[in-house]
């Protein structure tokens, strides 16, 4: 039985089909998740809609002239065409793999009973294992009183009624930085509020260095050091306060500060199930609660809170449901996973960094080789960036790597693959890749 058909629940419901289980899926909206298809693929939608409108108008750069705009409504039917279809393809392979789908919303009422309420009335449903992968929302302080208007959630804005005039982001991290770079991509007026001194905190100090002279060269505005504590709305003006006296006004105010567990209403209590204290349900390596038959993954396991992650998620439960654990098999290593920023210029990263690594005293050889000196980087007109390997000094083992550029998201993939499997520099280098290529530059950087 999975309550939620996010990227955990659907891709555990697919794996268990697969190995002979009779399988349940409880979803409430669309089997494809919140996270995945209200919150990464249409904000990655509006993404490339902003960058392929940045080629067109950069067009004399490239020899020709052009112009272009965004017409909110096309880009509104175009997210939610992407959305039906993903949507469509998810339903039509579980339904081919036999598993039932129930639309409605399912809870706990004990360790092995599940009562689900939909259109038809109530049902209670009795089941061996349990997957619990019901997400998260964004989380809203009490200093912001969201009017879904022009103060919005990140789900307010896929995308918002109209293009705001002058957007304040209130957050450095992914998410942040990922609308500000969207809608000063569409024409407005950004300003990103940064609580710390740089963007992105935790991520390299050098890629988030190359992204904040990008966005200054774009005319997007960095408060540093600022904490926002009040929002008000006067009119169609939106005045954010930051804790240390400034004050920013604009049209619109977006709030990229995080999400909150969807722990809920679930009946974790009534089955036994322990929850930490912001929300999350406490697991082990495994992914199992308190009640072993009983599982959690997503953002509702409080991991690492990327749907990749949670994809992984669910197929290594379902395979562990199913008694794979008693053979041998590699357990999920946040550490070795790869995450991307859709920003311009991307950021990408995999495994251990190199602040980290000097931080803790380790010893490693840390290799760096620019995109300005890569063919085809000159070819696609944007050189900005590099590639970065970090690895063992004494064995040449790949520790971990970060890109920063055109198609990091994609790149990352050949350093990715190196950290997971414990693969050296020379493995990457001595492979003969396609000139001109962007890759070219990772196996120089391995070189």
């Amino acid at each position: 039985m999975i309550i939620g058909g996010g990227p955990a629940g659907h891709s555990a419901a697919s794996a268990a089909a697969s190995l002979g289980a009779e399988v349940t899926l409880i979803e409430r909206d669309i089997v494809g998740g919140a996270a995945h298809l209200w919150d990464c693929v249409p904000s990655k939608a509006m993404i490339a809609t902003g960058d392929q409108l940045a080629r067109v108008n950069a067009g004399q750069t490239m020899g020709f002239t052009a112009d272009g705009r965004i017409d909110i409504e096309a880009l509104t039917a175009r997210i939610a065409d992407i959305e039906k279809r993903l949507n469509e393809s998810f339903v039509g392979m579980l339904t081919n793999q036999k598993v039932r789908m129930i639309h409605g919303v399912g809870r706990l009422t004990g360790p092995h009973t599940v009562e689900v309420d939909t259109e038809s009335g109530c049902e209670t449903l009795h089941a061996d294992f349990v997957l619990l992968s019901t997400g998260s929302r964004p989380r809203v302080p009490d200093w912001a009183p969201v009017d879904h208007e022009r103060v919005l959630t990140t789900r307010d804005a896929y995308p918002p009624p109209a293009i705001p005039e002058h957007l304040i982001v209130v957050g450095s991290g992914v998410t942040g930085v990922e609308f500000a770079n969207m809608f000063a991509r569409f024409g407005s007026k950004v300003t990103l509020i940064v609580s710390r001194q740089q963007v992105l905190p935790g991520k390299d100090p050098e890629a988030a260095a190359v992204l904040e002279d990008s966005f200054l060269e774009r005319g997007i505005d960095l408060l540093k050091g600022a904490r926002a504590s009040a929002i008000r709305r006067e009119g169609d003006e939106i005045i954010v306060e930051c804790s240390d006296g400034r004050v920013v006004r604009g049209s619109h105010t977006v709030l990229a500060i995080g999400s909150i567990p969807n722990s809920e209403g679930l009946g974790l209590e009534a089955a036994g199930v322990e929850v930490e204290p912001w929300g999350a349900v406490k697991v082990d390596h495994n992914l199992r609660s308190s009640v072993p038959h009983i599982y959690a993954a997503g953002d509702l396991a409080g991991t690492l809170p990327l749907s990749s992650v949670a994809t992984m998620q669910g197929k290594k439960i379902a395979q562990h449901m199913m008694g794979l654990h008693k053979l041998p098999h590699r357990h999920l290593d946040y550490e070795k996973a790869a995450s991307a920023i859709f920003t311009d210029p991307e950021i990408a990263d995999v495994g251990l960094a190199e602040a980290d690594a000097f931080a803790s005293g380790r010893k490693v050889r840390v290799t760096k080789v620019p995109f300005s000196a890569n063919p085809k980087a000159l070819i696609e007109g944007d050189p900005r960036g590099f590639v970065k390997i970090v690895s063992d000094p004494a064995t040449g083992v790949v520790l971990g790597g970060s890109i920063v550029g055109r198609s990091a998201a994609e790149l990352i993939s050949v350093i990715a693959v190196a950290v997971t499997n414990g693969l050296k520099v020379s493995d990457i280098w001595e492979s003969v890749l396609v000139h001109p290529s962007l890759a070219e530059s990772i196996a120089e950087a391995a070189e």
